[in-house]
Order: C-alpha cells, then structure tokens, then sequence
C-alpha cells in the first residue's frame, strides 16, 4: 500500500490530497533540486575551512533539533505538488527560491555548528550573545526594529527572538558569500559579533566536530501526521491577532453615500492590495489576507460603499493596511515560527 501511495499521490486533488499523511509519501533530498543547494551549503563551509558538513533531512519545518547537529528541510519544498500545495494553504513557499533557501540554509548551518562545537559552553559566546538557558525558545518575542546590536538576515528581526538565533544569524551572515560583512555592518554593535564568529570559525577550521550524539530521524521529523492535520496547525500557529478597533478608520476611508459595497471592491483588489502591503512590510501573505478579510467582513456588516471611478481609493486602502500592519509589527509581539 504504501508504495501504492508513494506513486499516485501528485496526481490527486488538494481535497485527496489533505487525506494522506506526510510520511508515506516517500519524500527523500536525494535527486531533487534542494541537492545542488545543499551541496553550494557545504562548499560554501569548505571555502572557509571548515569540515563539518550538517547532514539534511526531511522534516516538517526549518529547524535543527536541540543538541543534535544535523538540519531538517521541509517537506513541501521537496516536489512541485507539495509546493503548489503549500502555496494554496500559505499563500507563499518558506523557502521556494534558491536565494531564500539559501539565507535559510546558512542560518540554520549555524545552529547546527552551535551544537556540533558545544560553542555556547565558551564564556565569551555567552558575553556577546547572552546566555541560552535565559530564555528557552519563547514563543513569542518583542523586537526592537532600529537596533544596531543584532545583523538582519531573516526578516521579522529574527536575531532578537533568543541568543541562539542572534548567534545562527550572525553566522549566516557571516558565511554569506560576496558579502563584505564588515563594511555592511561598520559602526554597528553586531560587528564585535561577527568579529568573534570570524575567529571562532578560524579556529575550527579543520577540526572534527566534537560533539555528535546518534539519533533516529523519525524522533524528530514530525511527519507521521495527515496534511489536513499539518495545515491546521500551521494557520492557527500563523493567526495573529491584529486590532479589532477599525470601526471609525474604515468609516472614513469608504465615506461613500452611494457606489459598490466596499467589501466587493476588497474582494476584487485583493491580490493587488495584498502583493503591495507585503512588500512594503516583509509580512507574511497568510497573516496579511486574514486581515483583509477581516475589514472586508466589517465592511459587509458596517454597510460601507465606495466610488467606482476614485483613483486614489487603491492608494488610500493600501496605505491604510500598510499603517495597520506596521504599527502592529513595531509594537506587538511577534510569534516564532521557526
């Protein structure tokens, strides 16, 4: 049965498809095109001396598992059908280009050398980063955008979140290649931070890991489990709760004695609204569209209509949502997700 599934499954429906559990659907790195990728990670590290090479799985998400020096790489990115699945569910693919994959790979490569090398045992690890047990993986974490003591790599000022993830971005950006690190970040406080990771590195070049403990993929890959079940969990873990208080905005942005129902006129400038809001904020798609359906929702139940033939109403929507999420990204708390 199993090989039975492992064959049909890229055919079926997203509907049949949601049905099947991740595990049998006999997902391997081996001849993909996360390969290549994975194979630019290792010389990437071999250009820098250093011989550890993390060994890659399937997994359920981006993560490196605690103690254990080894990354898992999520399953969607392994076939075009999960992708495209992936896409349907989040509306984006973590990970989906070769430069994202990338930024990806490398941060968690630092992970994985963090646990490898017993770094964070090192008291000045601990001086410039902070000590791990302070705070074990919060879930959620309150950034401060404009800090010059932490690099930007991954978006949402990931660094922040936990002094392992300052450490794996620090890395990151450090093993980036072509990037002249000191020159970005001259004049920032996180140069003494990649000025440590620069010496650390060079003082491991060439030696083996110390610290490789056995385990079972399986312990750890969390994919005994239906899509349906998986993607439940993921939305509600992406659901963020945004102010409900936009009564008197949207009141004042569609003023409309008369015109179309403004959730109609949401609805069909939700694509347009949605790509620019993201890109000016970084945000992720997934919480964005909850939002617009949010106020499309209240627009519904408020009456509110706007005119047809206002060109600067695509304009004032877009800056309106681009203000909201903004304010929530520089005062709310961010969830981690990685």
């Amino acid at each position: 049965m199993r090989k039975m599934e492992a064959a049909d499954w890229p055919s079926l429906s997203d509907q049949e498809l949601l049905e099947r559990r991740i595990s049998t659907l006999g997902l391997r790195l081996e001849g993909t095109t996360l390969q290549p990728l994975i194979r630019q990670l290792y010389d990437e590290l071999s250009a820098r001396g250093l011989v550890f090479h993390s060994p890659c799985h399937v997994g359920d998400e981006w993560f490196v598992p605690i103690g254990i020096s080894a990354i898992f790489i999520p399953f969607f990115l392994v076939h075009d059908r999960l992708r495209a699945l992936e896409r349907t569910m989040m509306l984006e693919v973590e990970g989906g280009t070769p430069e994202w994959f990338m930024k990806l790979m490398r941060h968690e490569a630092g992970h994985a050398y963090m646990y490898a090398y017993r770094l964070t045992r090192k008291k000045k690890w601990q001086e410039l980063f902070g000590q791990t047990s302070r705070e074990e993986t919060p879930d959620t974490y309150r950034p401060r955008p404009f800090s010059r003591g932490y690099v930007m790599h991954l978006e949402d000022w990931y660094a922040q979140s936990h002094p392992d993830e300052d450490f794996a971005e620090t890395f990151a950006v450090w093993l980036t290649p072509d990037l002249d690190w000191r020159k970005r970040y001259a004049r920032w406080r996180a140069l003494q931070k990649l000025e440590y990771v620069d010496e650390l590195m060079r003082s491991l070049a060439g030696k083996p890991p110390i610290h490789m403990p056995e385990y079972r993929v399986a312990d750890y890959d969390c994919l005994n489990v239906k899509l349906k079940t998986y993607y439940a969990r993921k939305r509600k873990l992406y659901e963020d709760t945004y102010p409900d208080f936009y009564d008197a905005d949207l009141r004042q942005l569609f003023a409309a004695p008369a015109g179309i129902k403004a959730s109609v006129y949401l609805q069909r400038r939700r694509r347009r609204l949605l790509n620019a809001v993201c890109q000016w904020t970084n945000e992720k798609k997934f919480r964005v569209n909850e939002l617009l359906a949010r106020l499309t929702r209240r627009c519904d139940q408020l009456g509110l209509r706007v005119l047809n033939d206002d060109p600067q109403q695509d304009f004032r929507v877009s800056a309106f949502i681009t203000t909201l999420v903004m304010n929530y990204l520089f005062t709310g708390r961010f969830k981690r997700t990685k």
